[in-house]
């Protein structure tokens, strides 16, 4: 019998930025996945960086052939590892298999990306939604049953690197504005996770808002599209509806995601649609990596 594995994508709901300077981020993991097995397939750079490197097929992550934004490099790396501990004969399902396949990725992502809080590859390997902090810790939040998560892209693909480097150059040049910049992210951050933990709908909600105008003033500090006009546009028409609209990550495109406690309406969606944004259906994935059907 081949051994295949998958591993689920994710959505960053807050702490994009400032989980690499320590503060809490909330992740959810969503059911599109990345499947690792031995064959014919596309091998990312991070999977050639293993010992014994395989095929990958991300085209659940990908919308006409263009990345959505849900850590498919990470999904990928994750999915590979957990190929090679199958084969082993450990169970990816296990806790204590799982902190070793996400460690281990962990530390491949970060070397080949240059850099990374590992919150995508703590997505991929546990699931459901996480509290995850950079030192590794990755703890499970049950989120209120009436929050509603909807995810749009935006049609144009970002490189997190390149944007990640940015941001680290003005860090580098002007570290009193950088830490000027991050503060606010990282209290906001802060105030996402206790409504989060809390299940305080109203104060997550809030938070998640709070954090796209502290994003576009780190991306205007670092010369970094991080938020796009398009997703400017859709935050102020959600916040009539009660909900935030976020790049969900580093932004510069990719997916953004919609967050209230009622779906989005006709207004919002056709919104979305006149600038250029198409609904993603996604759901939370509770299983993390896992063998899957060859």
């Amino acid at each position: 019998m081949t051994l295949r594995t998958g591993a689920p994508g994710k959505l960053l709901l807050s702490g994009a930025y400032a989980v690499l300077e320590g503060a809490p981020a909330i992740v959810c993991a969503v059911d599109r996945y990345a499947y690792a097995f031995d064959g014919v397939g596309d091998v990312p750079a991070e999977v050639r960086a293993l010992e014994r490197p395989c095929a990958v097929d991300v085209r659940e992550l990908e919308h006409n052939g263009m990345k959505l934004g849900l850590g498919s490099s990470a999904a990928a790396l994750v999915a590979a590892v957990a190929l090679r501990a199958a084969e082993r004969g450990e169970d990816p399902t296990s806790h204590s298999v799982r902190r070793a396949i996400f460690e281990q990725a962990r530390e491949v992502h970060a070397r080949v990306q240059h850099g990374g809080s590992g919150v995508d590859v703590a997505a991929s390997t546990f699931g459901g939604v996480l509290r995850y902090c950079r030192d590794g810790l990755a703890e499970p939040v049950e989120l209120p049953p009436e929050i509603s998560i909807v995810a749009f892209f935006s049609g144009k693909s970002a490189r997190t690197s390149d944007l990640r480097a940015r941001v680290e150059a003005l860090r580098d040049r002007d570290p009193s504005l950088y830490a000027m910049r991050m503060a606010p992210l990282a209290e906001i951050a802060r105030e996402a996770s206790r409504a989060a933990i809390g299940k305080d709908v109203a104060g997550l909600v809030a938070a998640i808002g709070q954090s796209l105008v502290a994003l576009a003033a780190l991306g205007s500090a670092a010369d970094a599209p991080i938020v796009l006009p398009a997703f400017a546009e859709l935050a102020a028409t959600a916040a009539l509806e009660q909900a935030a609209f976020i790049p969900s990550g580093a932004g510069g495109g990719d997916i953004g995601v919609f967050v209230g406690t009622a779906t989005p309406t006709s207004s919002f969606t056709q919104h979305a649609e006149r600038v250029g944004m198409v609904r993603v259906p996604l759901g939370i994935d509770s299983r993390g990596v896992h063998l899957a059907p060859s």
